[in-house]
């Protein structure tokens, strides 16, 4: 990290604050960009998947690619309403430039993790100086929980950027109408932002900015003028064409959608408790504090809020600390707490964290080792996680596109695995067997996301959740069919136990069965699975 650090001092500008990026800022802000463009993508092809996030986001995103539909994101071929399309429409994209590989479906988190950290530099260069950038930059970048989140094929660090782009693009617009410089531009690109925030997770990519600034307007007496450019009409018009013709369409398309989307995955998910992985109020500052290792403990040299807001440059530490708290109280306040969740307050902890170190007298060589154990902390933590997958079908996967026809059935019995389709590469979606009892449906998991998804299937003949006594019927016409259940196998499926494996890696198996006969009343069917 300390060649990044030495690359960004060699070649950023550190010329006072203009609206106008100098020959010489842009190829600053390039270098910059470029540079961690190729520390965040260094080790991304390291581990497999992630089950389940990165196993479905990807998983949709071959989908989109397979079948051609760019609209209308899908789960296992049926309408996926979770999120919006913006993350797999860049990962499709991905795919098809660059191969199906985890290094390509991790680009859309890549590409942001670069954005957000390049438009946070070009910010505080601009408004505070090439110091503070660089010590911003490099704090950003060797965070662990950054640096994890930019190589994590999820929505997380996508709608991260986009919150960030808006917030620091929304006060460069506040500050230049102050210096009476132009501002328009920075602050139609704003609400572009803030659209792209939508397309990528839904209302907060809006919401958050919005709150963030006027929080920042309150604290330092910029209400009016905050309030006049968020009321602004040619920036509503701008964020309006970018974010309503897809959520419009699927309107059109899909009756129920728009309750789907907003009422239950936005407002019941906030409100509610049944949603997974429930954590305490206190969640989050923990989060931030332990996954940002070991930069955070630098905030203890500065002191208490007031001694944030003296001397030069208070209003960006201002805006900083709200950012931080309207961030963390906003995600705290539901049940459901994930830590990728957390990934829009890192930019303010950066810059705040970055500000106390250039405040203290410290040696320049504890700050140095800092950032060095920061960024083998980084890559230790990546490099670990290649060896503990345990959830990961890679290998099984790989063994079934080896092995399967164009055509063939593949069943999964007990379970939807996230990544195999992505890893086999599978032409057509899966069959999924299963009890499919009330109590298991009404949890958050895999099986509620397969029967909401189906919910919008456009005919009653594309069913493929089904009970255990509708396997054999549902595979009749096949000649063989490939079978990925638990091993060793269960009570639901003892036809399978007398049948030896193509693959087990003992806990989930892979079998190749071959058709029996005709159906007959009492025989068990074309393969015998009762």
């Amino acid at each position: 990290m300390n060649s990044i650090t030495t690359s960004l001092a060699a070649t950023a500008s550190s010329a006072p604050p203009s609206d106008t990026v100098a020959p010489a800022g842009r190829r600053a802000w390039l270098a910059c960009a470029a540079l961690l463009g190729a520390w965040f993508a260094a080790t991304a092809w390291l581990r497999p998947l992630a089950i389940p996030d990165e196993g479905r986001y990807a998983g949709v995103a071959w989908e989109m690619l397979r079948s051609g539909e760019w609209l209308v994101p899908t789960l296992n071929g049926h309408p996926f309403f979770h999120k919006p399309p913006l993350f797999y429409w860049i990962t499709a994209a991905s795919m098809d430039l660059f191969g199906v590989g985890v290094w390509a479906a991790r680009l859309a988190s890549i590409l942001a993790a670069t954005a957000a950290a390049a438009g946070l530099f070009e910010f505080v260069r601009r408004w505070a100086g090439f110091p503070l950038a660089r010590r911003v930059t490099v704090v950003l970048a060797t965070m662990p929980l950054f640096y994890g989140g930019a190589q994590y094929a999820n929505l997380d660090m996508l709608v991260a950027a986009c919150i960030a782009a808006a917030i620091l693009l929304g006060a460069h617009a506040a500050l230049s109408i102050e210096a009476g410089r132009p501002h328009r531009a920075a602050l139609s690109l704003a609400f572009a932002a803030a659209a792209g925030g939508v397309l990528a997770k839904g209302l907060i990519g809006a919401v958050l900015p919005m709150l963030v600034l006027l929080g920042w307007g309150l604290a330092t007496g910029r209400t009016r003028c905050l309030g006049r450019l968020l009321l602004w009409v040619p920036g509503w018009l701008v964020f309006v064409a970018i974010a309503a013709p897809w959520f419009i369409a699927m309107q059109q398309r899909f009756p129920g959608f728009g309750h789907y989307f907003f009422v239950v995955q936005h407002l019941q998910r906030f409100a509610s408790v049944g949603f997974n992985n429930a954590q305490p109020l206190w969640f989050y500052p923990v989060v931030l504090l332990g996954t940002t290792l070991p930069w955070s403990p630098w905030l203890l040299t500065r002191g208490g809020v007031r001694a944030w807001l003296r001397g030069e440059h208070g209003d960006l530490r201002a805006l900083m600390l709200v950012w931080l708290a309207v961030v963390t109280a906003f995600f705290s306040l539901p049940d459901s707490k994930l830590i990728g969740y957390i990934l829009p307050a890192l930019p303010a902890l950066a810059f705040l964290i970055a500000d106390a170190i250039g405040a203290t007298r410290a040696p320049q060589r504890v700050k140095l080792a800092t950032c060095a154990v920061a960024a083998t902390l980084c890559v230790a933590i990546v490099s670990v996680a290649h060896f503990y997958q345990p959830k990961s079908l890679a290998a099984l996967a790989l063994r079934l596109q080896a092995g399967r026809a164009t055509g063939e059935p593949v069943v999964f019995i007990g379970n939807y695995h996230y990544d195999l389709p992505f890893y086999a590469q599978l032409d057509a979606p899966v069959f999924v067997v299963d009890r499919w009892a009330p109590a298991e449906l009404a949890k958050d998991s895999w099986r509620r996301e397969l029967v909401d998804a189906e919910h919008f299937a456009p005919a009653p003949s594309q069913h493929r959740l089904l009970r255990f006594d509708e396997l054999d019927p549902a595979l009749c016409g096949a000649t063989s069919a490939w079978i990925v259940g638990p091993w060793p196998s269960t009570a639901d499926t003892p036809w399978l136990a007398a049948q030896e494996p193509v693959y087990s890696d003992g806990r989930v198996a892979l079998w190749r069965v071959r058709a029996t006969g005709p159906a007959a009343p009492g025989s068990g069917g074309c393969f015998g699975a009762r």
